[in-house]
């Protein structure tokens, strides 16, 4: 762990910002032979980098791993040996300067064919779009039909329901009436609701009362004198 944290700052101090700060200088006072130095090394180090990811996978468990690493940087850098000349002039530029048409033909047919590519994708990308925002026009459109319907048919609506519901009320009632006797009559639904209809009935039943009395005082007094 200590070993990776100390190569971690080796590289990312040594490695990438004195590199950068000494380029910065070169492009300043416009010397060529410096801006030379530190373009090869810059060329050298992107390599660096882009094998540092494998290797730090695959052979981080090798002993003294981060400490070749650290040596390695500090061999690139160091005026002495001056290895990143080395390596650009005896390995990089010779392989480079052999496969230039090769790879300069293969970055073309990349960017064609990834012109080609965000073109196809940019359009399926606006179909979908455009699918989409159809198909939420038409709902929020269907939705605002049946607002617009419930807000026309409130209170029609309500008058159906409540009709509905004592349809039933009255279909339960006269289920109960076929199913078994009832102890008394069922008041009728015109007799609690008409007032009329309640007074005469009262009043035929007190009349009805008032001549079974006579009647019972008459037979007792013809019981009595016989």
């Amino acid at each position: 762990m200590v070993s990776w944290i100390i190569s971690r700052l080796v590289v990312l101090i040594f490695g990438t910002l004195y590199p950068a700060y000494s380029s910065y200088k070169a492009v300043k006072s416009k010397d060529v032979k410096e801006y030379v130095k530190w373009m090869m090394y810059w060329i050298i180090f992107a390599l660096f980098t882009t094998a540092e990811t494998m290797t730090d996978i695959f052979l981080c468990w090798l002993p003294f791993y981060y400490e070749l690493k650290i040596a390695f940087v500090v061999w690139l850098l160091s005026p002495y040996t001056k290895g990143s000349s080395v390596l650009y002039r005896k390995f990089v530029h010779p392989t480079l300067s052999s496969k230039e048409k090769e790879i300069d033909d293969y970055l073309c047919q990349a960017k064609d064919k990834s012109y080609d590519a965000l073109v196809h994708f940019g359009r399926k990308g606006l179909n979908v779009a455009a699918t989409a925002a159809v198909t939420a026009a038409a709902k929020v459109s269907h939705l605002l039909k049946i607002i617009t319907y419930w807000e026309f048919t409130d209170g029609k609506g309500q008058g159906a329901l409540s009709e509905r519901l004592r349809s039933f009320s009255m279909q339960d009632l006269s289920s109960i009436q076929r199913e078994g006797p009832v102890s008394g009559p069922m008041p009728s639904r015109s007799s609690s609701t008409n007032p009329r209809a309640r007074t005469t009935t009262r009043s035929n039943s007190e009349s009805a009362s008032s001549k079974a009395c006579v009647h019972c005082a008459h037979c007792s007094a013809v019981s009595a004198s016989s």
